[in-house]
């Protein structure tokens, strides 16, 4: 055990005497030392209630025969910090995050980690410093929060934002912002559509790391209580299994390996994932040392199909619904049947994913009865901030893959998946679009530019008229480097929708999308414009060409006339403070999964 060199020998005294003084026994100090990292805090809805996950992690780690150690790590909630300096921080938070977890696992001599996240580049960054760590790990998210309801139907926090731009396009009034508000977060837990935070939540299933419900049990359910007292079960497990005999494959490397990102980007194709997930996957990869680029993704957009929509490209179905269906394995197993995964890897809970469909997919001849039991977990549907508090369930799964939320490939919304990689003049190294979120009409669009150098310049464009139908809105300079920090641009697209212009302009920025963002938006532009990226020369008027089926997106200017012309000189006055000058000196562009260059 790698805690042996903080808990034995005659040397080891004075650590043992700290040990003591923290609490633990000399019975605990000789089991497997289990760091349980958890995001909680008071600020984030989705991590408000995972201090009482961590207790039951805790109690379960206890009963299995080793220690648990309750480590703290931060989280940025990109909902509150949307719209504001704040932004400017979250994605920078990622690399904080990853080495905060590293550095309290390592300096204090962990044996294995179950990390408890949820939001956005929380989840991402807790299983970069696994991967880094290379010791036994599982991740337990604290679940998705119920969708809202506002006027009796089903609804998100990508809906609110719409609200606020009509209300400032005067198309709603107080009474009815207020009904949004109160309306749209019921419960505690990740924000109910397939943003970000749940998107990777869902990938961590798909990569292994995380056992099947993770991604899709709303966090209210007496289920999701379960899955924790699984995982702690299942830590001390793997770490007896490495330690005392030696079985590697239990570790976060053996499980993350170039087929496991395949299938995780092949299913987040096909539910029509958040774009920031390219971003994290990457990212992730880099860390866990496989060969893993955005060709490979681009490969895969051609090939896999939609077979799942969920808010915000929809608002028929929202996470609860995917659970209803199958979850996450569901998908993989009708991946599966089209030979479009990888199904011999193997996962966190020792089975392969051949095994693990065949006992938790739902349409399944041998699905168990502990499967149909997390599928049926209901949403509550009343305001709720507990964990596990309710046990509500479903009479009936939906099985239906024709007309159900998830659907086979015969059924699937689309042959085109929910994800496309363009490239064309303006972007050389590629960019992200959600297909999912945009109508079919405007898979083609070509019209005159109107560029903004900042975000809140685009929004007041957008709010004031400025921009019109047929125009391509460019927002620059707002980039990994550029932000710096890469802003998510829900609030534009928000506006956009708001002044109904969602099937007649589009947005394409070097910057980032919420996962809540829908419509023709386009972000990731790499190179970007503080690199020296092409989308940095596009003026006014400039014709920008995007078609989505053909993989492309160019501005009509030949090859000399844009290296001709100058960069677009930056007009916006920013204060950027220190620990983001830091950030943007090492950040790497968005198609490298804006990873720090060291």
């Amino acid at each position: 055990m790698i805690s042996e060199q903080i808990t034995q020998g005659v040397e080891r005294a004075p650590q043992r005497s700290l040990l003591y003084a923290a609490g633990f026994t000399e019975d605990e100090i000789k089991k497997p030392l289990i760091g349980v990292v958890s995001a909680q805090s008071e600020i984030i809805p989705g991590h408000m209630h995972l201090s009482k996950i961590a207790e039951a992690v805790k109690a379960g780690i206890y009963a299995a025969g080793g220690t648990p150690v309750v480590v703290p790590a931060i989280g940025v909630c990109d909902g509150i910090v949307m719209g504001h300096r704040g932004m400017h921080y979250s994605l920078a938070s990622r690399e904080l995050i990853a080495d905060s977890v590293e550095t309290l696992a390592a300096a204090h001599c962990f044996d294995g980690l179950v990390l408890i996240p949820n939001c956005d580049k929380i989840v991402p960054g807790m299983v970069m410093a696994a991967l880094r760590l290379n010791i036994p790990a599982i991740v337990c998210s604290g679940g998705p929060m119920l969708a809202g309801r506002v006027k009796g139907k089903k609804t998100s926090l990508s809906q609110m934002f719409e609200a606020v731009g009509a209300y400032k396009a005067g198309k709603l009034d107080d009474a009815g912002l207020l009904e949004c508000e109160k309306g749209s977060c019921p419960s505690c837990g990740s924000c109910s559509g397939m943003f970000t935070a749940n998107s990777m939540n869902c990938l961590n299933e798909a990569i292994g790391l995380a056992l099947p419900g993770n991604g899709t049990i709303v966090a209210t359910h007496e289920n999701r209580t379960q899955l924790f007292k699984d995982a702690a079960e299942l830590i001390v497990k793997n770490a007896k299994l490495y330690y005392e005999e030696g079985d590697e494959s239990v570790l976060p490397r053996s499980i993350a390996t170039r087929q496991a990102f395949l299938n995780a980007m092949t299913l987040d194709i096909a539910m029509g994932g958040s774009t920031n997930t390219v971003l994290h996957l990457l990212a992730v990869a880099h860390e866990a040392e496989v060969d893993f680029k955005m060709d490979d993704i681009d490969m895969l957009s051609r090939k896999a199909p939609c077979l799942c929509k969920v808010a915000p490209n929809t608002q028929k179905y929202h996470i609860q619904d995917v659970n209803r269906a199958g979850g996450i394995i569901a998908i993989m197993d009708e991946l599966a049947k089209g030979g479009l995964i990888d199904t011999s890897v193997r996962r966190v809970d020792g089975m392969s994913l051949a095994e693990a469909i065949n006992e938790y997919s739902i349409t399944s001849p041998n699905v168990s009865e502990k499967a149909i039991k997390k599928y049926s977990s209901a949403a509550g549907n009343k305001f709720n901030l507990v964990l596990g508090s309710q046990g509500m369930y479903y009479k009936e799964l939906d099985k239906d893959r024709a007309n159900g939320c998830i659907r086979d490939l015969e059924h699937a919304y689309s042959k085109d998946g929910g994800l496309a990689v363009l490239k064309g003049n303006i972007a050389q190294d590629g960019c992200v679009v959600k297909t999912a979120g945009v109508d079919e009409s405007i898979w083609k669009f070509t019209g005159p530019a109107k560029v903004f150098d900042s975000q809140e310049a685009a929004c007041e464009g957008i709010l004031g008229g400025r921009v019109v139908s047929g125009d391509v809105v460019v927002i620059t300079h707002e980039g990994p480097k550029g932000g710096p920090g890469m802003q998510e641009m829900l609030y534009p697209t928000s506006y956009i929708k708001s002044r109904h212009l969602g099937k007649e302009c589009a947005l394409i920025t070097d910057g980032r999308f919420s996962g809540g963002t829908s419509g023709l938006s386009i972000g990731h532009i790499s190179p970007e414009a503080a690199a020296g990226g092409n989308i940095g020369k596009i003026v006014d008027g400039d014709i920008i060409e995007i078609d989505i089926p053909a993989r492309k997106i160019n501005v009509r200017l030949t090859d000399e006339e844009l290296a001709a012309r100058p960069m677009t000189p930056v007009t916006r006055d920013r204060y950027v403070p220190k620990s983001l000058k830091a950030y943007a000196s090492m950040v790497s562009s968005a198609d490298k999964g804006a990873v720090r260059i060291i």
